[in-house]
């Protein structure tokens, strides 16, 4: 029987990062709770040694703190940082989208029209998270049919602090405004008007800036997190 080859823990620590950085993203890891190195070396059947080394890539993006003799927790961003980002993510889509429009097909533009319904139907039910999951999906989708490598990596960076944060932590989130702020986009792309796609994403990320301007306390003083659900199967 043949042996199965040795991971590289290089390869492994990526592995691990991408998983952790999921979990951030879906709300399993709130700002401000901790990761257990431990307890995600056994949760992933690994050593700690790919979970530290994790951690530190994730450290690198900003998206937790390692503190000696306390370990990692999940950052907490503050609000300049998450307006900063909704600005660089209008740039990086406006651009996307001037590429990805004209090369939509009926099919690419379907899926867009299904990710705003799956928007819609979670907010009718309060899924903040299924909102939050289906927004993602919209955005990513425009994004990767741009087909530059560089920009959906650089926008893909960003994700962190304009999902997760502004869908589950944020007081006052709206589900049902934030999943109908992308019907003029979808209207846009519908008729194939590249320029009128780029203003609808401007006006979007304009209001979110403000709306989260409003919303994200000034006082950034750490908040007890504890995990609300069960984590998803691997």
């Amino acid at each position: 029987m043949a042996i199965a080859p040795i991971i590289p823990r290089s390869v492994l620590a990526d592995q691990v990062k991408d998983r952790l950085l999921e979990g951030i993203m879906d709300g399993y890891y709130p700002p401000d709770s901790r990761i257990v190195e431990t307890q995600v070396a056994r949760e992933l059947g690994t050593s700690q040694a790919p979970v530290r080394e994790a951690l530190r890539g994730l450290e690198a993006l900003g998206v937790v703190e390692i503190t000696p003799f306390r370990g990692a927790r999940v950052r907490r961003p503050s609000k300049r940082e998450i307006i900063e980002a909704y600005a660089v993510r209008s740039t990086l889509e406006a651009l996307g989208s001037r590429a990805a429009v004209q090369r939509m097909t009926d099919a690419d533009v379907a899926e867009l029209a299904g990710y705003l319904e799956a928007m819609r139907a979670a907010a009718r039910t309060g899924d903040s998270h299924g909102v939050a999951e289906a927004d993602a999906r919209f955005h990513g989708r425009i994004v990767a049919l741009a087909d530059n490598g560089t920009l959906e990596r650089v926008w893909g960076t960003l994700q962190p602090f304009s999902r997760t944060y502004i869908t589950l932590v944020a007081p006052g989130a709206d589900p049902q405004w934030s999943a109908d702020l992308h019907a003029p986009i979808l209207a846009a792309i519908e008729r194939r008007d590249t320029d009128e796609v780029v203003l609808a994403l401007q006006r979007h990320f304009d209001e979110v800036s403000d709306n989260m301007a409003r919303r994200w306390p000034d006082d950034q003083e750490p908040v007890v997190a504890t995990h609300t659900r069960s984590r998803r199967n691997a």
